[in-house]
């Protein structure tokens, strides 16, 4: 494809495994245009490049993506961290055609910037760039709260890096980053509808959906397949003495979606399968129950929503940081299992708390998906930094 006459070409990098990274990747080509920047940028899926080298698809026909997916719509992520450990090592074994494969798709398209939103893979996508066109920047812009485990998102390489929290942020200088190179951000990728005005009359909205206008609302989401731990949570909410409301998304998990339309419970709920209406439901919303993923907790506290996440053995290796970030800034309540869901929903909404908690979530201003197409331009306008 032609390059456009006076426009530079950002490749930014994304796969399926899991919903955040393509939905960081179109939030930042959404906002790029929307700042009327002079870049070109495409959409480039990592998966669809390397599925010669699927060891797993060899295998078992199934992608690791889609397996990565599966596990998560399952809940079968007990034992994630040794799995990773089993991926990290496939993904050194593969390394060097890894990186055959992507020059070859850098010469045929020609980026002048090349921006990771993926973990595992930055040292060849940074080194088949090197090699493809010597000189030019390649940046990694984290999606999680922090590098965990080693090696992760963060490799020792010259290159740009962007993160979201201070605590990545050192991280990435522990591995010999300089403050050049290494960027920070006022929090996690949110796609721009989440910074559009809330409803008017949040009150009169709720009634709309079939609740009460003024009742505690819980807003209860699992990612984009949903969790089967939603019946758990509404059973023990029922079964508790606890007056609330709650709005659950069920994303493309149609069974779920039916099971929670079939339960016969005391309390008023609403049910969504999947919505790109997430900002309107965070905004009819008091609180929020989900995974402690980096998307699901930016987007509730943009919404000045406490939260309410697990952390045990079947929490991802790499969002066990992000119950820690959010008991350090006091945004929410961390539970070991669901069934200590009742006493958490019960602090919260003990006299002046939950007004507190949200204070605390209102106290963030999360601007990344603004400030990040600027520092494509910073990098882009200096490119000598990354020499």
């Amino acid at each position: 494809m032609p390059e456009k006459a006076g426009k530079r070409r950002i490749s930014l990098v994304y796969f399926d495994a899991g919903g955040g990274h393509r939905n960081a990747a179109t939030a930042l080509q959404l906002e790029i245009e929307r700042q009327g920047l002079p870049f070109e940028t495409s959409l480039m899926n990592l998966q669809e490049i390397l599925d010669s080298l699927d060891v797993l698809r060899k295998l078992t026909g199934i992608r690791i993506q889609d397996m990565y997916n599966h596990m998560l719509r399952s809940g079968w992520t007990l034992g994630s961290t040794q799995l990773m450990r089993v991926l990290q090592l496939v993904v050194r074994l593969y390394h060097g055609p890894s990186v055959v494969a992507l020059e070859k798709y850098w010469q045929a398209n020609s980026p002048d910037l090349v921006v990771s939103l993926v973990p595992h893979f930055n040292r060849a996508l940074c080194e088949s760039f090197g090699k493809a066109f010597p000189g030019r920047p390649f940046a990694t812009v984290l999606t999680d709260l922090a590098d965990f485990p080693p090696h992760f998102w963060i490799e020792r390489q010259q290159q740009y890096l962007v993160c979201g929290t201070d605590f990545a942020v050192e991280q990435a200088h522990a591995c010999d980053h300089v403050n050049g190179r290494v960027y920070k951000t006022s929090g996690m990728i949110l796609h721009p509808r989440f910074y559009e005005p809330d409803p008017p009359d949040p009150a009169a909205e709720r009634v709309k959906l079939g609740l009460l206008p003024n009742l505690p609302t819980a807003i209860v989401l699992f990612g984009g397949y949903g969790s089967w731990a939603m019946l758990e949570i509404l059973d023990r909410l029922d079964q508790s003495p606890l007056e609330l409301q709650m709005i659950f998304i069920c994303g493309r998990n149609e069974k779920l979606t039916k099971a929670l339309r079939e339960k016969k419970t005391r309390l008023r709920i609403h049910i969504e399968g999947f919505t790109t209406k997430i900002p309107y439901f965070m905004a009819l919303s008091h609180f929020f129950i989900g995974k402690p993923g980096p998307g699901s907790i930016s987007e509730a506290l943009s919404k000045r929503l406490p939260v309410i996440i697990d952390r045990n053995a079947w929490t991802l290796p790499q969002e066990r940081y992000n119950a820690r970030w959010v008991q350090e800034n006091e945004v929410g309540v961390v539970i070991g299992s669901h069934k200590e869901i009742v006493p958490a929903v019960n602090r919260l909404l003990q006299a002046g708390e939950l007004q507190r908690f949200r204070g605390r979530a209102a106290a963030i201003h999360n601007r990344a998906i603004f400030e990040i197409p600027r520092i494509f331009e910073e990098i882009l306008t200096h490119p000598s930094k990354a020499s």
